[in-house]
């Protein structure tokens, strides 16, 4: 019986081994798959803008993922530009609110003023990075008026976010964020 039972965890070990050995051959497999997914340009400039606005490199490679993939070219159709999906009216204000140098790439700009804005958001919502999320997407006009119609009494947390478009943006930045930390 003893004997048994001894098998019986010999063969649960072995099997757990085996297990385990696969999980950790798919992750070393997986990884270079999911990068080619999950691609990553301007590493070098995200760091060093991130940085210097005191931003996680993640949270900008996520918003930069979910706004354009990558693709510095991408307009989108309420006219939002580049990398970070910028409006030119909220570009020009950023450059003359945190006094920007325009003497960069284009491309460095744009992420540049986007992770001076996203900052400014953060700071705004003291801190709360779904609500600036919320308000990169969709205004801080319409995450005014849905923060002054919750019942919580903080100010900065959004107890739901009414704009479909706006909320699943939140969970994609923040989805990306973790694959981008993962894989990076």
């Amino acid at each position: 019986m003893i004997e048994k039972n001894n098998k019986s965890r010999s063969n649960i070990l072995y099997i757990f081994m085996a297990v385990l050995l696969v999980i950790i051959s798919l992750l070393f497999v997986a990884k270079p798959i999911m990068r080619k997914a999950y691609t990553l340009k301007y590493e070098d400039i995200i760091i060093t803008c991130s940085n210097e606005y005191n931003l996680d490199k993640y949270l900008v490679m996520g918003i930069i993922s979910t706004e354009s993939k990558f693709d510095e070219n991408a307009v989108s159709h309420k006219g939002a530009k580049g990398l970070m999906q910028l409006k030119d009216e909220t570009a020009s204000w950023c450059i003359k609110q945190f006094n920007i140098s325009t003497d960069c790439s284009a491309d460095e700009l744009n992420i540049r003023v986007g992770c001076s804005y996203i900052r400014y958001l953060i700071d705004k919502y003291n801190g709360n990075i779904e609500t600036a999320l919320a308000a990169y997407n969709a205004g801080e006009g319409n995450v005014a008026q849905w923060l002054e119609k919750q019942e919580n009494k903080d100010g900065y947390i959004l107890s739901s976010i009414p704009y479909k478009e706006t909320e699943k943006y939140v969970k994609t930045v923040k989805k990306r964020m973790k694959i981008y930390k993962f894989l990076y």
